[in-house]
């Protein structure tokens, strides 16, 4: 049998969003802490099979989540359980899988992660039609069970919380094949922070209380947070950190909008994030998969402003559930903002609950788990060198929507 660092890690991840990345690149540089001369690869799923629309495709995506957020929670409601209109989504997504194959034959990886769930499609759809046998892994990314995720020849699943597992097992996926490890976050979030040299750095006293705000790694900056940061009616010892992301324009205008504000502090792509959130004592955010798993590492308790209703609001629905968050809509940002400042009692209680829910090393978790999913697939696996052509002419368009023709349309009524 193979050691750990015989092995060949393929990772397919996705940039709808940085949660998908992130994850990829912790367990990356888990497997660079913990078994340095493990090969492992990170392959953009939609860069490998669209390598002209991924760009604009994770635009139009961004924009549509921001400008459409009710749009975007209908449909995620209405595909959440198996039914025709998500086998629909599955199969447009499985496009190009040519390129997957031959990225396997070039790699022959000794198993597939999945981060991102068009791949984990993609890799189902291989394994469905006898192209490979590699075991698939999924690492799911939000605390969801939604069905985008969930694919017949998926191997294993890792996951979030005991909560997501539960899910899946109701979705009829045996419990053997899911692991809780935590979504993985990269290991700097596991050790320790000189919190006073950093304090110190940003120009904090020990007396300040620090309020991070997080807009994501697209800086999506609510004007509700713009205004209450505007409005002061909040106490003088009081410091915002607003981490503005990779949007220079919003960085650029909050700039001069608050330089001359003593208790508001901006900036701009942040690399050491986890040093931010070791000072902070309460963090504003998105609920995003990857952020509030960091947050959850750091036992830094959370105020979720205006979820997107989807997998950010599956989230949310966690966090608030297990006591280390509470959540904001439209119009309550600033009394839930007060009323936390000022009960130091509840702050204190949402981070002993982090403490008791947290997973400190999740992304060595999964790495662990995948060493047991790798002992269970131990067999001789025979890698095809010729494509059967055949097999790839189900692959094409009209293949695909034939079966469908006339039939999507009955999941919206």
């Amino acid at each position: 049998m193979k050691s750990m660092n015989e092995h060949q890690i393929l990772i397919l991840t996705g940039s709808l969003g940085e949660g998908h990345n992130q994850a990829a690149r912790a367990i990356v540089e888990s497997a660079k802490r913990n078994s340095p001369h493990l090969s492992v690869k990170v392959i953009d799923y939609m860069e490998l099979t669209h390598p002209r629309l991924h760009v604009a495709g994770q635009y139009f995506f961004i924009q549509w989540v921001k400008h459409f957020p009710s749009l975007y929670g209908y449909l995620f409601q209405k595909t959440r359980e198996e039914n025709t209109l998500i086998q629909l989504l599955k199969r447009l997504s499985s496009f190009s899988l040519q390129k997957l194959s031959g990225l396997l034959e070039d790699q022959k990886p000794s198993v597939v992660i999945s981060t991102f769930p068009p791949a984990a499609a993609g890799m189902s759809l291989l394994k469905s039609m006898g192209l490979t046998d590699v075991p698939v892994v999924t690492v799911i990314t939000d605390h969801t069970d939604h069905s985008y995720w969930i694919h017949e020849h998926t191997d294993h699943y890792m996951v979030g919380s005991g909560k997501v597992k539960e899910a899946l097992q109701r979705k009829g996926i045996a419990g053997e094949k899911i692991s809780v490890t935590g979504i993985p976050v990269h290991p700097l979030y596991t050790q320790p922070v000189n919190r006073e040299r950093v304090r110190e750095s940003c120009r904090l006293s020990p007396s300040d209380q620090v309020v991070l705000m997080m807009g994501g790694g697209e800086g999506m900056i609510d004007s509700e947070i713009v205004k209450l940061l505007q409005s002061r009616a909040y106490p003088e010892h009081v410091r915002f950190i607003v981490v503005c992301g990779r949007n220079d324009k919003l960085y650029q205008s909050l700039q001069e909008e608050f330089a001359d504000h003593p208790q508001v502090m901006v900036m701009g792509y942040v690399n050491r994030m986890h040093e931010l959130m070791a000072i902070a004592d309460l963090m504003i955010t998105k609920p995003g998969g990857l952020t509030i798993s960091e947050a959850l590492t750091m036992e830094l308790p959370m105020l979720l402003f205006k979820p997107v209703p989807g997998q950010e609001q599956d989230n949310a629905d966690y966090l608030v559930g297990i006591g280390v968050a509470q959540q904001a809509d439209e119009g309550e940002l600033k009394d839930r903002l007060l009323h936390l400042l000022h009960h130091a009692s509840i702050l204190a209680e949402m981070k002993r609950c982090a403490a008791r829910y947290g997973h400190k090393d999740s992304a060595l978790s999964v790495l662990s788990a995948l060493m047991t999913v790798l002992q269970s697939h131990s067999a001789q696996r025979n890698w095809l060198h010729e494509l059967d052509s055949r097999a790839y002419g189900l692959l094409s368009r009209d293949a695909y929507m034939q079966d469908y023709e006339g039939q999507y349309v009955d999941s919206f009524r």
